[in-house]
């Protein structure tokens, strides 16, 4: 964390002079909290690039359960271009079919093929996802960051004999099926290689816990933290350090962050594997009974050279709640809280689970639908992009990659979640959930360069950029 401090004081307004939007959001409300914006081929909202004014003017976007979707403000400090769309910059890659997957695949379903003779990607990786992956990146003013997951390995390389339910690798760390498990991974990175697809990390699985329940309904494949760190240690560490992989970053538990820091402890504490290791993968579905102090925070003063990255979340994922929530403020909000919850916690990145999904949830083989960011509706070629996706904008726009989170001052308790970061540049970057009722007046202070009069309406979230040099 970076040494600056800003303080956040509460008082009275401001006024500010308008800038006008690209193209405005086509707003539709579906009788929920909040608006989606209606999106065609021919029709979508649009940012304009975003030119922070200079030194003693700041920059302001807000998004508003009222309709506001980062709309943008300027005004002036008191005294004491880049690109439109948002920017995401990470990319979760499965490997081979997950629940989300319209079947269950692997890409060597040949039992008994140990050395992997007939290994290939299956025509999602060919036909659907390479191809977005390279439509992305040919988009993207910013370098995407992927990384690539896997569910499970082929039936006949389990113990189940079976992709779902409770299973592990057959054998022990360091035999037979544990090496070849591990060469599916450099084998899978190579194959995306060809199509000039190049990987930042992988996970060693995608929630390990779930291969030790006994009725788990879609792919899984069970590690406790034992036999992952042996694993690493025998198998996939030395396997990807000897390939041309070596610079992929490996990530460890991809799980719920309850477990910390007892995972980590237990496989980083092994000098063999934790060579090999470098950060910490956690998901979100618990954190409501797993307190990111004690978990986030103990792990990271435990293991300070390993980073912490939020691998999967969802909305809509409760059986008693609603799937898809067209409009719904509460879900975006809860987004943003968790960001700042996570960021000022030591994590140094946060990936949705799906960025788009249909007016179902999916499509997903086991029919386990959730809420997206965006939602298709294929049937009259519209998309709608839902408060989260703004939400996430707030976060994926405006904290580029290299920027250095900074201490903020509360003058008082407040119900606003807060979190600040200086860019790769200089530029000092606030954001400001308000995800409560009332409107709220307060300061910024920065000691270089003065005042913000700030004012958070209610139900919205902002983010405050000025450059301090």
């Amino acid at each position: 964390m970076a040494a600056f401090w800003l303080s956040i004081c509460l008082l009275p307004l401001w006024t500010v002079l308008p800038v006008t939007a690209a193209k405005p959001c086509k707003a539709m409300s579906f009788g929920l909290s909040s608006v989606v914006c209606v999106c065609n081929a021919a029709y979508c909202d649009t940012m304009d690039p975003v030119v922070v004014p200079k030194k003693g003017s700041y920059l302001l976007y807000e998004t508003t359960r009222a309709g506001k979707r980062l709309e943008s403000e300027t005004g002036k400090m008191l005294p004491s271009a880049k690109h439109s769309g948002i920017e995401y910059n990470v990319i979760r890659v499965p490997m081979a079919s997950c629940d989300f997957s319209t079947h269950v695949y692997t890409y060597d379903d040949h039992p008994g093929d140990l050395d992997l003779h007939n290994f290939s990607l299956a025509k999602e990786d060919t036909d659907m996802k390479i191809p977005l992956i390279q439509t992305a990146q040919k988009m993207s003013r910013r370098p995407l960051s992927l990384f690539a997951s896997p569910w499970t390995a082929p039936a006949w390389m389990k113990t189940s004999n079976s992709t779902i339910g409770k299973g592990t690798l057959k054998g022990n760390p360091g035999g037979p099926y544990y090496k070849s498990w591990a060469n599916y991974f450099v084998r899978f990175l190579d194959e995306y290689a060809k199509h000039n697809v190049t990987f930042w990390g992988v996970t060693a699985q995608n929630e390990p816990t779930t291969g030790f329940i006994e009725d788990y309904p879609f792919q899984c494949m069970g590690f406790n933290p034992e036999l992952q760190r042996d694993f690493i240690a025998l198998d996939l560490g030395p396997a990807l350090h000897a390939s041309p992989h070596s610079n992929v970053k490996l990530m460890i538990l991809d799980d719920q962050r309850l477990l910390l820091p007892s995972w980590a402890k237990k496989v980083l504490a092994d000098k063999h594997a934790a060579r090999y290791i470098d950060g910490i993968a956690v998901h979100w579905y618990l954190d409501l009974v797993a307190p990111a102090d004690i978990t986030l925070g103990t792990t990271h003063q435990l293991f300070p050279e390993f980073f912490l990255f939020a691998t999967e979340a969802c909305n809509g994922n409760i059986p008693w709640n609603s799937v898809v929530e067209l409009g719904s403020w509460k879900r975006g909000a809860r987004y943003s809280q968790d960001i700042i919850e996570d960021l000022n916690n030591f994590v140094t990145g946060w990936t949705d689970w799906n960025l788009a999904l249909d007016l179902q949830g999916g499509p997903n083989w086991v029919k386990n639908f959730v809420d997206s960011p965006i939602i298709v509706d294929r049937a009259k070629d519209l998309f709608y992009k839902q408060p989260t996706f703004y939400h996430m904008a707030h976060f994926s726009k405006f904290v580029l990659e290299g920027s250095q989170r900074v201490g903020l001052d509360l003058s008082m308790k407040t119900e606003l979640n807060t979190v600040a970061f200086l860019q790769p540049d200089g530029t000092a970057v606030v954001i400001v959930l308000n995800w409560t009722p009332n409107d709220v007046d307060f300061l910024i202070w920065d000691p270089e360069n003065g005042y913000i009069r700030a004012h958070s309406p209610a139900d919205s979230i902002q983010t405050y950029l000025w450059k301090r040099q």
